[in-house]
C-alpha cells in the first residue's frame, strides 16, 4: 500500500486533494494514536509500540514510514519523535478534540 500524499488519488478522492490525502493518512489505524503518544518526547520502538497497546510491530512500521514519509514524525538518536511539522499539525488538530468533547457532552456519553 503507497502512501496517501496530495495529487495521488486517495480513499475518497479520485484526485487526491490535499485534505483528502491528509484525512486519509490520518484514518489508518494508529496514525493518530501514534502522533499523540509523540507529542511529549521521543520514543524508542519498543516504548512507542507499548504506549500503543502493544500494536503489531509490523502495523507500527507501515505507520511510523507513512509518517516519516510525509514529514510529521522523524527518527533520531532518541527514537522517534514529531517534526516541526507534526507539532504544528498536532496543534491544527486541537480544536477537532475540544470540538470532539463537546461531542460527547451531546451525545449523553
Amino acid at each position: 500500500m503507497t502512501s496517501p500524499r496530495p495529487g495521488r488519488p486517495v480513499r475518497g478522492s479520485h484526485t487526491g486533494r490535499p485534505l483528502m490525502a491528509l484525512l486519509d493518512l490520518l484514518g489508518r489505524r494508529w496514525a493518530l494514536r501514534v502522533m499523540w503518544e509523540l507529542r511529549g518526547e521521543p520514543l524508542t520502538f519498543r516504548a512507542l509500540r507499548e504506549r500503543c497497546d502493544d500494536v503489531s510491530p509490523s502495523v507500527l512500521n507501515e505507520r511510523l514510514a507513512e509518517l516519516r514519509e510525509a514529514g510529521i514524525v522523524d527518527a533520531g538518536p532518541g527514537g522517534y519523535a514529531l517534526t516541526a511539522e507534526g507539532a504544528r499539525l498536532g496543534r491544527k488538530l486541537a480544536p477537532l478534540e475540544a470540538w470532539a468533547a463537546e461531542w460527547e457532552k451531546r451525545s449523553g456519553a
